[in-house]
């Protein structure tokens, strides 16, 4: 199975290239009251917002910052302009939206997009216009989806179906354009099964990338407080019984879908639970030794 970086280098050859986060002071439909508020239970922006990303400065800003905080480690890196704060495609006009992808485009180095978004938010016109700059520089959408679960999305306050999902995927994948899942292990009310029909439902898509990390119950969200109160249920992964889940995961994905990433690392301060304390790349060795022990 291809890593994320050789995947990259498919689309990008010879590139090293990294993603930049911009916050466009997008909101979601599911905070502003169109479907719902609160947004879902779990989310914490600035648990995985880099410091450079700030929607008080413009575009540009915030793509040279993260340029600056890059440049050190890779001089001659290329960069995808990642639209990754709540749900990138919702509450502006899809010709604002253009200028704002255009912006984004006309910095130095910058190869292509990423813009994560719901699987109820992309219209058909904003879809035309990602199928128009796919002809010239490259955009990846990432499609939220968290659980195959529709039950699950409705107490997550996610407030969309899987049908949603699986339209959604199959109108970007007939324009053309590279479309990943994002699902989240672990939810309320879902144990191991439930997490693996998700992928199962999730690889019969046409989908090229894939990203999944453990649930992380965060100060300050809903989730904290109803969990703190006992009002939901949720299945507590220690770092062995995630480690076999993801081996199980990686068993089910084939080949031509790259796995992206198995973990999710907020600053430590702000997770309650689970606190396995390892860095990214401590838990990608262990995962590495797991599934060489089981021949794969």
């Amino acid at each position: 199975m291809r890593s994320y970086s050789e995947y990259l280098n498919g689309i990008f050859p010879g590139m090293k290239v990294q993603k930049i986060s911009v916050n466009a002071g997008f909101t979601c439909p599911n905070r502003d009251g169109t479907i719902g508020t609160g947004g879902c239970i779990y989310c914490r922006n600035d648990s995985f917002s880099p410091s450079y990303c700030d929607s008080s400065k413009s575009i540009c800003q915030q793509i040279a910052a993260g340029k600056n905080f890059f440049a050190r480690k890779y001089p001659e890196m290329k960069y995808l302009v990642y639209f990754q704060s709540y749900t990138g495609t919702y509450g502006v006009d899809p010709s604002n939206l253009e200028k704002m992808w255009n912006e984004a485009l006309a910095q130095k180095d910058v190869v292509g997009l990423v813009i994560s978004t719901r699987p109820d938010s992309l219209t058909d016109k904003t879809l035309e216009i990602m199928t128009r700059i796919n002809k010239e520089k490259r955009v990846l959408v990432e499609i939220g989806a968290e659980t195959a679960n529709d039950q699950t999305l409705q107490v997550i306050n996610r407030n969309h179906s899987w049908h949603d999902v699986e339209t959604t995927v199959g109108r970007i994948s007939d324009k053309g354009l590279h479309c990943g899942l994002h699902l989240i292990a672990g939810l309320p009310g879902e144990d191991e099964e439930t997490i693996l029909e998700t992928v199962r439902k999730a690889v019969s898509l046409p989908i090229e990338t894939l990203k999944i990390h453990q649930l992380q119950i965060l100060k300050d969200t809903i989730l904290a407080h109803k969990w703190v109160n006992d009002e939901i249920k949720i299945k507590s992964f220690s770092l062995q019984e995630y480690l076999d889940l993801c081996v199980k995961i990686y068993q089910i994905v084939p080949e031509h879908i790259v796995i992206e990433r198995f973990l999710s690392q907020s600053p430590p301060e702000m997770v309650i639970s689970p606190k396995w304390g390892l860095k990214n790349y401590e838990f990608m060795n262990k995962l590495a030794n797991l599934l060489k022990e089981h021949n794969l």
